[in-house]
């Protein structure tokens, strides 16, 4: 009977045992309250929107024209501006940055020019978007002679999100297992057929990390687009690249600040399509990346 008390007790929880459990749970609660923080605000904008902002949605909101002052009417120029302009940008920015994050993690040695690059990219994503609308107004408004359009606006817009797509897209391309590519070199194939075949197809999902990160980020700019290619009003919808646009960005700002005697529900209405056109694009990207992650093998 001693012996069997003896080895009862021998699986009985220690006063250390206990005390590493109450601090594990005592972090644990800590750890998921600073994430309830995080989702907190976001949760307190997205209901302050839809109180304040759900009354001005309609069909006339969405496809109408501004009038009288921009006070009534709909913002049907901004929004089509921005799909203008998120478009452009995505056309231009995709194939750079994939091309050099392919370059970068596949190609490059690791000498001082390769260090220089990633140096640059590392600063380009910290200079403030005010910054790149002056580079874009001299760069592309004056010496390549774009004038204000949204092709100007979208390509500095692609310049500012560039680090973001190279950055996504190298982790993505570093994490196809190495072992993937030995198998087709050792098949005979060469090093872009290694690429095109294996490792870009296995990065898709990660490219689209980026994608949605450069979405979010250029649907919501004003001052690259500001002094580039949007305007205050046009009365016309942009027939092409050449043309000025609005943009809800910068039509929030306006009407938010700029124009006198505006309903108190009309900025509310323009932040709710602005927030919810990005969540949509979000969720479709985040839908085909998951989709295309779940056909991975590995």
């Amino acid at each position: 009977m001693a012996s069997t008390g003896i080895i009862e007790n021998q699986f009985l929880e220690t006063e250390l045992n206990v005390s590493a459990k109450r601090t594990e749970t005592l972090f644990k609660i800590l750890f998921m309250f600073m994430a309830g923080l995080l989702i907190l605000p976001v949760l307190i904008i997205l209901t302050t929107l839809v109180v304040k902002g759900s009354s001005m949605i309609s069909f006339e909101f969405l496809f109408g024209n501004p009038t009288n002052g921009m006070t009534e009417g709909g913002i049907f120029p901004a929004l089509l501006g921005t799909v203008w302009l998120v478009g452009v940008a995505l056309v231009i920015s995709v194939p750079v940055g994939v091309a050099a994050a392919v370059y970068l993690s596949e190609y490059a040695p690791d000498n001082w020019f390769t260090r220089a690059i990633n140096l640059a990219i590392i600063n380009l994503a910290g200079v403030p978007s005010i910054v790149h609308a002056l580079f874009g107004v001299g760069a592309f408004v004056i010496f390549f002679g774009f004038g204000t359009s949204i092709l100007a606006a979208s390509m500095t817009l692609a310049v500012m999100t560039l680090p973001v797509v190279i950055v996504a897209t190298r982790e993505s391309l570093q994490a196809v297992p190495h072992a993937f590519r030995e198998a087709c070199w050792n098949m005979g194939a060469t090093r872009w057929q290694t690429i095109r075949r294996v490792v870009l197809p296995n990065s898709v999902s990660g490219i689209l990390t980026g994608v949605i990160l450069e979405v979010s980020r250029t649907t919501g700019e004003t001052a690259p687009i500001m002094f580039t290619g949007a305007a205050f009003f046009i009365p016309v919808l942009p027939e092409s690249v050449f043309d000025q646009t609005m943009a809800l960005s910068l039509h929030l700002f306006v009407v938010s600040t700029q124009v006198p005697h505006v309903p108190e529900a009309l900025p509310y209405g323009v932040a709710l399509v602005l927030i919810s056109m990005v969540l949509l694009m979000n969720s479709a990207s985040i839908a085909l990346r998951m989709h295309l992650r779940g056909k991975k093998k590995w």
